[in-house]
């Protein structure tokens, strides 16, 4: 999947549900943070938040209690509208359609900033980060989904070298400017309560880019199912870094 077809596939779910997978029944073991209630725990009720790849507006709106105005921006148009939907009744979160790379705001104008499995820019980010500000991050490993993408053979940073991503963000947060940079990581396992979950799941997500579109998707997903069904669920991984550098 390229980055044209990555933004129309994007656009289109934003459309459809924003970045909501609520409804997906699935038990995670092995987790060890979540990552939004790190957010909350490092803003200051006086704090100003941004919010980079904020899909629906989902997650920040959990959390806007945790500081005087937060914003959320995506490149999408169809993320935001349904985002801006989402928060009708909050009075202090905006949502803005902007691009990552190029960050619209006044010059050290957030006090934190967080991204969670979106690209981002770190010398954009230190460009609008205050000094002494808090970025962070949570990504999507290399070896998520591990045994879905080699079922498939295909799939999202399915040839990638393991902690290659890690090691690029840490790599440009240090020549941002960013110092005190710390790194987590865990990997989950996932079991999908039923193969409509794991559907859904594969259906909005670029896991297996054009999942269903090939003759023998569903072929492959049903032995899928049969090797890697348990008495917890359909099982799969989960496998994330998280990143908190000061600026």
């Amino acid at each position: 999947m390229n980055s044209i077809e990555y933004k129309e596939f994007y656009d289109k779910v934003g459309k459809i549900n924003g970045w909501d997978f609520s409804n997906v029944k699935c038990i995670s073991e092995g987790v060890k943070w979540d990552f939004y209630n790190e957010v909350s725990k490092t803003c200051e009720k006086s704090d100003i938040l941004l919010d980079i790849g904020t899909g629906g507006g989902e997650a920040i709106l959990s959390i806007a209690a945790s500081a005087l105005l937060l914003v959320g921006i995506d490149q999408s148009a169809g993320m935001i509208d349904t985002a801006r939907k989402n928060s009708a009744d909050i009075a202090n979160v905006r949502f803005l359609q902007m691009d990552a790379e190029n960050l619209n705001f006044p010059k050290e104008f957030f006090n934190v900033i967080s991204s969670r499995h979106s690209c981002f820019s770190a010398k954009e980010i230190a460009k609008v980060l205050v000094k002494g500000g808090i970025f962070l991050t949570q990504q999507v490993s290399e070896n998520d989904k591990l045994n879905i993408k080699e079922a498939f053979e295909r799939g999202q940073a399915l040839s990638t070298k393991k902690d290659s991503l890690k090691t690029q963000c840490i790599t440009d947060l240090n020549e941002a400017g960013f110092n005190d940079i710390q790194s987590f990581e865990f990997n989950a396992t996932e079991y999908y309560q039923t193969p409509a979950d794991l559907v859904f799941l594969l259906k909005h997500t670029p896991i297996i880019p054009d999942f269903g579109q090939k003759q023998m998707d569903f072929e492959k997903l049903q032995q899928f199912i049969l090797d890697n069904q348990t008495p917890k669920g359909i099982r799969t991984n989960a496998e994330r870094f998280m990143i908190i550098a000061r600026k």
